[in-house]
């Protein structure tokens, strides 16, 4: 698959929110090219837990650049990465690893303000968060990469008191970076949800959560992407565990095939 940056981002500013089918693997990755989607993103998370590890870059980037690369080489779409933190403490260890996403055809990425140590997870301050994907856009610029960069910011997703205060500060340092559009994973009150797209140009993101409202709701509150986590890849493993249990107490394997 080549590069397509611009396809991409055209995507962000279509009449209805664009979904992205989130995938950990080449068959996900497969079904949703079948099922007629214009873009993939991969969960981190579910990739991670593909592979053994928690989620919050305990698996290397060696190891998930490699299912990265199987993906991009078996569908034609615009993929996004997650990137987590970035996989790297500076900047240029970041676009290090940016410039190899994008030698493989990745139109986009997200990077998100907070990191995973000890299994805990804690928000980077944002000017200091600003500061470096500032740095990081100017480096890929120097490099002449495009790549679409999806900022997440963790702050309804970790629960943090005033969320819609902070979150409406940080939109106005992470605005100013250089970015093309913003994440706010956890976010589900409508109200908050639309305060959020009035209070940015860049298109806002929000994630698959039991109480999000329906598409069309979110579409009319200014959402323009929509995303899905890793919970299909958690719902397929509960469905198998289910259909496991009804083998073993069946003694057949006639529910694979009704």
């Amino acid at each position: 698959m080549g590069n397509h940056f611009k396809k991409f981002k055209e995507l962000h500013n279509q009449s209805e929110p664009l979904l992205i089918g989130n995938v950990w693997n080449v068959q996900s990755a497969k079904k949703m090219e079948n099922l007629g989607f214009t873009t993939i993103g991969t969960s981190s998370y579910a990739i991670a837990e593909t592979l053994g590890y928690a989620d919050g870059e305990e698996m290397s980037f060696e190891e998930y650049l490699f299912i990265i690369k199987r993906i991009a080489a078996s569908v034609t779409l615009p993929l996004s990465v997650d990137l987590e933190a970035g996989y790297g403490k500076t900047p240029e260890e970041i676009v290090a690893n940016i410039k190899e996403l994008y030698k493989i055809g990745v139109s986009g990425i997200n990077i998100e303000d907070s990191i995973v140590e000890s299994g805990v997870r804690t928000i980077i301050d944002a000017e200091i968060f600003a500061k470096k994907i500032n740095s990081v856009v100017e480096l890929l610029l120097k490099e002449k990469i495009e790549v679409f960069i999806n900022l997440r910011s963790d702050v309804f997703l970790l629960g943090m008191p005033d969320s819609l205060i902070e979150a409406k500060k940080r939109i106005s340092l992470y605005e100013n970076t250089g970015v093309d559009g913003l994440f706010f994973p956890c976010v589900t009150k409508i109200e908050d949800i639309a305060i959020l797209t009035k209070a940015t140009k860049l298109p806002i993101n929000v994630m698959c959560m039991p109480d999000l409202p329906d598409f069309k709701t979110l579409q009319n509150a200014g959402v323009q992407r929509i995303s899905m986590g890793n919970f299909l890849n958690s719902k397929i493993y509960q469905y198998l565990e289910s259909e496991i249990e009804t083998i073993v107490k069946n003694q057949d394997f006639r529910s694979i095939f009704s």
